[in-house]
């Protein structure tokens, strides 16, 4: 049996061993070079995401050109008075330039050759004569030749009323005797007045002659107490911190004027307190049963935008 000679071998196989190795490695280090540059930019990304509230600044692009362009055609109807220089100082704030083409304004309308002083005409009425329904009322015949019938009369300014009158009263037969004229009474037409009118309207009352002035009420006396004796846990509401004890007594002469309802039955409580090295006076109410008492109290000022704090003495 021959031997079997395995050196022939060596070289070939420890070649391919060794790229495999080196191709292995190389994979080995690019992978390992991608999840951590994933896990730096993952950490990063988180940050800025983080912080991006806090220290990031939107910032907008301007975009170029202007924002609106008029049309260089707009179409539709040319309003009156566009195009003078008096619009330019209410619209710009100030004067215009001296404009290249001046045009001036139309002449104002004048009165035509037609448009003259009108003349009121006055004609007389023809009288006939048939009897009248009056009776005594004697009237002359109609005029039968040209020059006595009725004629056109021209008045103006400078016309003469009284020599007007005259001349048309020529001619005229006077009345004889005393005119006896029965006037037919015709009975009122009866309006019928729909369903809910008043048949006259109200008028308002007379005003009284002696006018009344009212004098204000004089407030009376609100019982008050300096507040040192309550006992601990006593229920008081406070209306505010004054600087001084009268403008804490007129305010609460305000909200009694305002709140009498309410009011009524409390005790005004004036203390002085310090903060701070300053002297303040608290304005307090007492009368209340228990805490909800003192609640649905303050409850109906602030509702009408009054200063109002439930409190216990301690």
């Amino acid at each position: 049996m021959a031997d079997v000679e395995f050196e022939e071998f060596e070289g070939s196989f420890g070649a391919s061993n060794g790229v495999a190795a080196k191709s292995a490695r190389l994979i080995g280090v690019v992978g390992a070079v991608t999840s951590v540059a994933l896990v730096v930019g993952l950490g990063y990304w988180g940050y800025r995401l983080a912080v991006r509230d806090m220290t990031g600044i939107p910032v907008v692009r301007a975009m170029e050109g202007p924002m609106r362009m008029a049309p260089e055609d707009p179409g539709g109807v040319i309003a009156s008075h566009q195009g003078l220089s008096v619009n330019t100082v209410a619209a710009e704030g100030g004067i215009s330039a001296p404009a290249d083409r001046l045009v001036l304004a139309p002449a104002p309308i004048t009165l035509g050759e037609d448009d003259e002083a009108g003349t009121a005409v006055a004609m007389v009425a023809p009288v006939s004569g048939r009897s009248s329904n009056a009776p005594g009322l004697a009237l002359g015949p109609m005029p039968e030749s040209v020059d006595d019938a009725p004629q056109l009369v021209s008045l103006d300014e400078n016309t003469d009323i009284g020599a007007l009158a005259d001349a048309l009263s020529q001619g005229a037969v006077p009345l004889s005797g005393d005119l006896d004229i029965t006037l037919r009474s015709e009975p009122e037409p009866v309006f019928s007045l729909p369903k809910g009118a008043m048949a006259q309207s109200p008028r308002p009352r007379a005003r009284p002659e002696g006018s009344v002035t009212l004098a204000a009420a004089t407030p009376q006396d609100t019982p008050e107490m300096s507040g040192d004796d309550l006992a601990s846990g006593t229920r008081l509401v406070q209306l505010g911190a004054f600087d001084s004890e009268e403008v804490a007594r007129k305010e609460w002469d305000r909200l009694s004027g305002k709140f009498g309802d309410l009011m009524d039955g409390k005790t005004r409580i004036v203390q002085a307190a310090q903060s701070g090295g300053r002297t303040f006076y608290r304005l307090r109410a007492l009368g209340f049963a228990d805490e909800a008492d003192s609640r649905r109290f303050c409850s109906a000022l602030v509702a009408e935008r009054a200063a109002c704090i439930p409190v216990a003495v301690r």
